[in-house]
């Protein structure tokens, strides 16, 4: 069949904040070969592009005058092992949650702490997810996508896609000229419960857990998540609007002087990584509402649409969270999602 091409397409089901917005041009991508004929359809070449998976980190400000790519390519086999891990391919379009739910069904741990973040598995490696003392990058093998120069599919290795905290080089050199197809996870065949993280420990303890299998530590973050995070079908969202900043040892130190109970977690070489919530609380920005616009209650980190916000709104509020944060703390907040 040829490739399916909506003008002025809504992308309000394309995106967890739940903003109106419109597509030049949508296209929906389940096969390589639509790939292929993307790169050569004539309404669509020379287009901007964006890709797009789940929504779950985008903020649309406004129109998008391209093409979106959405992303449903599909499948989860199991494709190989090495010494120490399991290889199971994913395709793109499959949603996060359900694949770590359906591994750790098979019996394929390692996966656990990162349950119920929103999105795509094409998207894991974008962002480098992370949660809960675990990140994507300690469970990826490799991955294929699509290469829009050169009209193909490449792979990339774990040590070519230059992961770093909720980051990775299809943030920056790749961000537009490649779209993941598929991701191959490594998935640690001597599985060992990663529970330090305090809300995790808290919580494990607070069920009398104190050998934890792979289920209990999957019960526990999805737990923790659905106590903290709103549910996007029922209150616009896109999970953690700010990263949580990096700072000096000496910044640390004046900031600790000054705000005791400022929440802070030691990173190697001296650096440490602060609580942006924890900041945006001692802002006195928990809980606020700026027209449609708003901050979760149980969560500072956690930007809301209370029902029809535009982008432009909820953009604005987080630019008062940056200022108030920079101007009480000195600490220049990031925001995670992309910004149309």
């Amino acid at each position: 069949m040829p490739l399916e091409v909506l003008e002025n397409a809504a992308l309000r089901p394309f995106n967890t904040f739940g903003v109106d917005a419109k597509a030049r041009f949508l296209v929906r991508i389940g096969s390589t070969d639509e790939l292929a004929e993307l790169d050569n359809h004539p309404l669509l070449s020379g287009l901007k592009r964006l890709i797009v998976g789940g929504g779950s980190n985008l903020l649309f400000v406004s129109d998008f005058d391209g093409v979106v790519v959405k992303v449903d390519l599909r499948g989860l086999r199991e494709v190989g092992e090495t010494a120490d891990a399991w290889l199971i391919e994913v395709g793109a379009g499959e949603n996060w949650h359900a694949t770590v739910e359906t591994l750790l069904a098979n019996d394929r741990p390692g996966l656990e702490n990162l349950a119920l973040i929103p999105g795509q598995v094409g998207a894991a490696p974008i962002q480098n997810i992370g949660a809960y003392g675990l990140e994507l990058a300690e469970r990826f093998n490799s991955l294929a996508a699509w290469d829009f120069d050169q009209h193909r599919t490449v792979r990339l290795a774990l040590d070519e896609c230059n992961f770093g905290y909720r980051d990775s080089i299809f943030k920056k050199d790749l961000a537009s000229g490649r779209l993941i197809t598929l991701v191959v996870l490594a998935l640690p065949k001597r599985w060992q419960p990663i529970a330090g993280y305090a809300d995790v420990a808290s919580e494990l303890k607070h069920r009398g857990v104190a050998l934890p299998t792979a289920r209990d530590i999957f019960d526990t973050v999805v737990a923790i998540r659905r106590r903290k995070l709103p549910d996007p079908m029922s209150l616009g969202n896109a999970g953690s609007f700010f990263k949580n900043p990096v700072v000096s040892r000496e910044k640390h130190g004046e900031l600790i002087a000054r705000f005791p109970s400022l929440v802070g977690y030691a990173l190697p070489g001296g650096r440490y990584k602060l609580a942006a919530g924890w900041l945006i609380d001692a802002a006195g920005l928990k809980g606020a509402t700026r027209g449609r616009a708003g901050i979760y209650e149980r969560q500072a980190l956690v930007l809301v649409n209370r029902g029809g916000a535009t982008g432009a709104e909820i953009l604005a509020l987080a630019r008062e969270v940056q200022d108030k944060v920079a101007e009480r703390f000195g600490v220049v907040l990031e925001p995670e999602p992309v910004i149309v």
